[in-house]
């Protein structure tokens, strides 16, 4: 089994982004335990993937982010495609095809890129799948998020990927309900965990078993997007939240960004607004370098407490019955947000707005809203690690049948 697997991966500049290096490792394990026999990964920094992963790797056939640039290029490559030239002796597309028409199988591997935000994302896998179809080799979708904002161009291109795959998996239900809108077969399309949700699970040195008790430490995760919203009342907010529960439980807390730079000491990406929500707060805080993605996992199941903006520390937490708080900043982020929780019967999802009212000193609806559910997430803790330990087993072994699908798939 020689499979072509495409991932938002490569760590570029030193900024790992964790959640989606952490679907991709998802992958890469889960395919080796069923015979994979070698792999290559369409990466858009080829060697650094190719040394972490222990795999072949080449360049991503690449479209440009404005979606003007994006459409012409995607028009040339299926010209290309189609004909076989057009495109110069030097584009990456040549070595995609030609890795693509020797090998057994192709994999869009999880993500939550298929939306209309990001059209680079939905061209680069579209013309994947059409490379894999007219090489006649089997397509698998795997742990995609879609939408929820597709334009009506966009359902075109991205409904014709899906529909040429032999099963595509879907991390919520209502990326499943979108699926069958864009003619997916009810039979090849299947609401699945995150790829990422038992990464490392049964690695000798991970604790799954989750932080419990009063002591022991909240971990923050922040994404840097707030949809618009005043940054300083959303970092003011933050911090009179996390300082009331700090006080109230006495637990540390402790941040960790999922999008950060692997530098020691340095601060870009999500560190930066960890750091102004530190610099907010009266009660002690530090940070856990953002390091990779199995230590992220441990570091999420450990807690005894998460609040995150952030998709993959929930992905990470919830299984082990961590009790979360999680921010949405928008109806794509609540969409995730919503199916990563309500998979193991939580649902603390709130938005973002609250936090910032939370902030105002004022006796708000707000301030009571946000403080409110983090006390009443917190002292559910017992009846949350109840619940998740008895949907873990069905859980876990929903997962190993879905792996064992996308490898029936793959197999030559």
């Amino acid at each position: 089994m020689h499979i072509i697997a495409i991932g938002d991966i490569g760590v570029t500049d030193q900024m790992m982004h964790i959640g989606d290096e952490a679907m991709f490792e998802a992958l890469v394990d889960e395919m080796r335990a069923r015979g994979a026999t070698a792999i290559t990964g369409l990466s858009a920094a080829p060697r650094e993937s190719a040394v972490r992963y222990g795999i072949d790797a080449l360049p991503r056939i690449g479209f440009a982010p404005a979606r003007a640039a994006g459409a012409e290029r995607f028009a040339a490559v299926v010209r290309a495609i189609d004909a076989g030239g057009g495109l110069s002796a030097d584009d990456p597309f040549w070595a995609v095809r030609d890795a693509v028409a020797s090998a057994t199988g192709v994999v869009i591997a999880g993500g939550g890129n298929m939306a209309s935000t990001w059209p680079l994302h939905i061209f680069e896998r579209a013309a994947l799948a059409r490379i894999a179809a007219a090489a006649g080799v089997p397509l698998v979708v795997t742990g995609q998020t879609l939408g929820p904002e597709l334009t009506p161009p966009d359902r075109v291109v991205l409904g014709e990927a899906l529909r040429s795959a032999r099963v595509v998996g879907l991390r919520e239900e209502a990326s499943g309900r979108l699926a069958a809108e864009l003619g997916v077969p009810g039979d090849r399309a299947l609401v699945t965990l995150d790829d990422a949700s038992f990464l490392g699970w049964d690695d000798p040195s991970g604790d799954s078993a989750g932080g419990a008790g009063a002591a022991g430490y909240t971990l923050v995760s922040l994404s840097t997007h707030l949809g618009g919203r005043d940054r300083r009342a959303i970092v003011r907010g933050l911090a009179h939240l996390l300082d009331r529960h700090a006080d109230e439980t006495g637990q540390s807390t402790r941040f960790h960004a999922h999008w950060g730079s692997l530098r020691s000491g340095e601060s870009r990406g999500d560190a930066i607004l960890h750091n102004e929500v530190r610099a907010q707060m009266r009660t002690p805080s530090d940070v856990v370098p953002t390091g990779d993605p199995r230590a992220a996992a441990r570091l999420a199941r450990g807690a005894s407490l998460l609040v995150s903006s952030r998709y993959h520390p929930v992905v990470f937490a919830a299984p082990a019955g961590v009790p979360v708080l999680a921010l949405s900043a928008d109806d794509y982020t609540r969409v995730k947000l919503d199916g990563a929780l309500g998979r193991w019967g939580q649902h603390g999802v709130r938005d973002l707005d609250e936090i910032a009212d939370a902030g105002t000193g004022a006796a708000g609806a707000g301030m009571d809203a946000a403080a409110d559910a983090l006390r009443g997430i917190h002292s559910s803790s017992a009846q949350t690690r109840a619940a998740a330990a008895r949907l873990r087993p069905g859980a876990r072994a929903a997962a190993a049948d879905w792996w064992e699908r996308v490898a029936e798939a793959l197999a030559p």
